[in-house]
Order: C-alpha cells, then structure tokens, then sequence
C-alpha cells in the first residue's frame, strides 16, 4: 500500500520536473536573454518631465472619456430615378420601375461633448444637419438625442439626450488665451473608431479662410480625420478651448492641418440655441468685393485695408442708410474694418434693431451713415 502511494506521487510529480527542466533548458541559453533586460532610457527617465507630459496626457483622458460622445446619425432618402425611365418608349418596353419608389438609409458619423449634468451636447452643424434620428453613446449605452438647434453659420448645433441620468460635463478654457506653440489634445471617433487620443499643438490662430463667412479657427497638427466634427480640442490643462470643425487634405485623410472653432465664439452661440433654437445675427445688406491695392490707390486710400462694398441689396438697412457701391467701409461704431471677414464678425454681433455707426470713405473723405442693423436672412 504505502509503495502504490509513493509510485502515485512519483508519476505526479514527474510531469513537473519535466516542465521545469525544460524551461530551464530553453532560457539557460536563450537568444532573448538580452531582451529581458532593463532598458537605460527607462532609468533615465525616471525624473524626467517626460513622464509628467504623459501622465498629463493619461489625465486627460481620463477626465474625458465618459464626456466625449460617439454620435451616429440617420435618415431616409430617395435616390433619384434613371431621367430614361421617363420616357413613355422606355416604359413599352420595360415597364416603370419607378411607380415603386425605392429608399436607402444614409448614415453619419460624429462626435460631442457633454456640457451639463442633465445631458446636453455641443457638435458641429454639419454631422446632425437634415437627420431623421441621431443617436449618442455615452460610455457604452446608446441613447436617443434630440436636435435643440442649429446654426449653420458657424457649424455649431446644441442636442439633447432624451433619457434619463447624470452625466459629466467637460470644462471651458478661454479660447482668447490660446497661443501659437500650446499643447493640445483632440478626443473623436475618427473613421467609427471611439474614444481615440490624437496630440499635438497649435499651429496658428485666426484662421479666417476656412470658409466663406471668415469665421475664425485654431489651427492645429493634432491628428483629425472623418468622425472627429464636432470634437473637443483640448489644452494641457484639460480645458476644452476648440471645437474640431474640418481639414485640409487632398486625399481626406489627415495631413497635420486641422481647424477648430475657439470655444469663446461657440458660448454665446449654444445660449440662444438653448434659448430660441436659433441664432439671431445682425445684417446690413451688402456683398463685398475684393480690395486689390492699385484699385485702393485709385480711391486715394494709402493701404488696402476695409470692405468694399460691391453691390447694396434693394430695401436693406444698408440702402436705406445711403451706402453705395465703391464706398469702403473702414470701421463699425469705431471699430476697424480690415476686411469683409472683420465686416461680417462685427455687424453680426449687433443687436437687431440698433442704429449702428459706420464710418466710410467715399469720393477720398471719411463720412459715417447710421444704418439700422436688421435680422439676418
């Protein structure tokens, strides 16, 4: 009896020497011995700021991952019928394919971030604009959202979650501050792929020609791509200070040129959205030419710098005020005009129904007229 139980013990014990043996076989002379050891940049980085940055970026993230949202979208379309089919020699011979219309389901991709406890989200315009259902994902629970507003102008739409609990909300920076060199950190879901963390820094500021109102953007190298509108951009203190709008790219891919909308212009925007679903902005009713610098010559101006009024639209507070064609409009209430884009950010700030003052220069002396600024169209 005794012996059985050792001869039992032996035949267990034996598959383990063997495991051992052989393990100490296989790295007793391993080609991946020098692998294993401790790499000298780990030891120098030990106190290095290096690992601050990091834990910087980590932090970030952490703070965010449950206030940046996946955003997909959805809606019904027609698509439009073959023009032959229209034909009654057509339809003789293969009947109407059309008396049936056929739909297709069209789908979009974006992002968001939460700005209060009871679930409203800021994105861009163009990610929700003309959708049948929008749906938010917050961590991983999908809920339906509900457009508040929009505002095409500046590409800025406010949404609400239609459900229930308490979520977290992002932090404003000020955008005013923000400078050519600042760290900053883009949250999105680029090509459907959630949560993914892009850096980089900021590459200029008052980028004006990204679309045609002259709104202003933060340029930044920070990877954006497809899926990543409507974003936040991020400084190192963890403060959202932009929102990812667009790129520029000739293949649509990121190439290190993106631009975000300063968070200080999109405040005032998610207000009156909140308030009346819309933005109300003030119009004088002119279109601006360009001021070439031999033409500002002519017009005995030393510098090209103002709008030049090109046309002056029937019945508008502008025409009704006096302004004509090849009058150069140089300041609002004494604030200078540099060009239209300046024109179009400071009339639109105006109150509708305020009498503004603009200075103009006309047959080379300076006049002012007091149009009455009206709600944009």
């Amino acid at each position: 009896m005794i012996l059985k139980k050792h001869k039992k013990v032996i035949i267990i014990m034996m598959p383990i020497i063997t495991l051992i043996l052989t393990s100490c076989f296989l790295f007793a002379d391993s080609f991946l011995d020098d692998t294993l050891k401790t790499s000298p940049v780990k030891e120098m980085n030990k106190e290095s700021s290096v690992y601050q940055l990091q834990n910087a970026y980590k932090a970030i993230y952490n703070q965010y991952k449950d206030s940046v949202v996946f955003i997909s979208t959805e809606k019904t379309v027609t698509p439009r019928s073959n023009p032959f089919f229209d034909d009654p020699f057509f339809r003789q011979f293969f009947g109407n394919p059309n008396s049936t219309p056929q739909t297709q389901k069209q789908r979009g991709l974006g992002t968001g971030f939460i700005l209060s406890t009871d679930g409203y989200i800021c994105t861009n315009s163009h990610v929700v604009d003309k959708m049948d259902t929008v749906t938010v994902t917050v961590d991983t629970t999908d809920y339906n959202a509900k457009v508040i507003g929009s505002d095409s102008m500046l590409d800025i739409a406010l949404l609400k979650i239609e459900g229930k609990g308490k979520f977290k909300p992002v932090h404003f920076g000020d955008s005013d501050k923000v400078e050519i060199g600042d760290i900053v950190v883009a949250i999105g879901n680029p090509f459907g792929l959630d949560k993914t963390v892009t850096t980089g820094i900021v590459s200029a500021t008052g980028r004006r020609k990204i679309d045609n109102v002259g709104n202003s953007h933060i340029q930044t190298d920070a990877s954006i791509n497809q899926g990543n509108s409507g974003g936040p951009l991020i400084n190192i203190d963890g403060e959202v200070i932009g929102v990812n709008r667009a790129i520029y790219s000739q293949a649509g891919g990121s190439i290190g040129i993106g631009f975000a909308i300063p968070i200080n212009s999109v405040k005032n925007t998610l207000l009156q959205l909140k308030k009346h679903g819309k933005v109300t902005r003030g119009y004088l009713g002119v279109t601006i030419s360009p001021l070439a610098e031999e033409f500002a010559k002519e017009l005995g101006l030393d510098k090209p710098e103002g709008a030049l009024v090109g046309s002056v639209e029937p019945g508008s507070p502008a025409e009704k005020a006096g302004v004509q064609v090849q009058d150069v409009i140089q300041k609002v209430d004494d604030k200078k005009v540099n060009d239209f884009e300046d024109l179009i950010a400071i009339v639109s700030e105006k109150p509708v129904g305020k009498s503004v003052k603009l200075t103009i220069w006309r047959n080379k002396k300076v006049i002012n007229l007091w149009p009455v600024v009206k709600e944009r169209p």
